[in-house]
């Protein structure tokens, strides 16, 4: 263990296709939308790609390998409790998240408004202050799918320190 550095960095991605519904989650808001997303938990791209990102950092797979979509348990599942069991992974192997850095990319909704609150949300489920995490949001420029309004994505770099 002593040639392993006092921090781990990871990186996240997660896409999810719009469909039927009348919200979308993100950063563990229900943000009102003309459309839903289609997938088998409640599909919040920006808790999802910091998730794989705390997974990457722990070189334990991604998202899918610990909540499989084959797995009816994870069907709805609220993705702060996903997320919460990411921490939990790596508490367990004595890291914590130091900060975390979620872009979310879509033309609508507008992340802005509701940025402070799942900023407060990501905070809380990761045991850490409101400083230690950002939510910002980019539009593609009209282009790719998410441009043309079929889908939202996100990334995340989540920075993993020695507990």
């Amino acid at each position: 263990m002593a040639d392993i550095p006092p921090i781990r960095i990871g990186q996240g991605f997660d896409v999810h296709v719009f469909g039927e519904g009348d919200h979308v989650m993100l950063g563990g808001v229900r943000v009102p939308h003309e459309r839903g997303v289609v997938a088998h938990s409640d599909g919040d791209v920006a808790l999802h790609a910091l998730c794989d990102a705390i997974l990457g950092a722990l070189a334990l797979g991604d998202i899918g390998v610990h909540f499989p979509p084959s797995d009816e348990r994870w069907r709805g599942a609220d993705s702060l409790g996903l997320l919460r069991h990411c921490v939990g992974l790596a508490v367990d192997r004595g890291w914590r998240l130091g900060n975390a850095d979620i872009t979310v990319v879509c033309e609508r909704p507008k992340v802005g408004p509701h940025a402070a609150l799942m900023r407060e949300r990501i905070a809380g489920a990761c045991g850490v202050g409101v400083d230690a995490v950002s939510v910002k949001a980019t539009t593609s420029e009209k282009l790719g799918f998410t441009g043309r309004g079929e889908g939202i994505a996100a990334q995340a770099v989540a920075l993993l320190v020695k507990a």
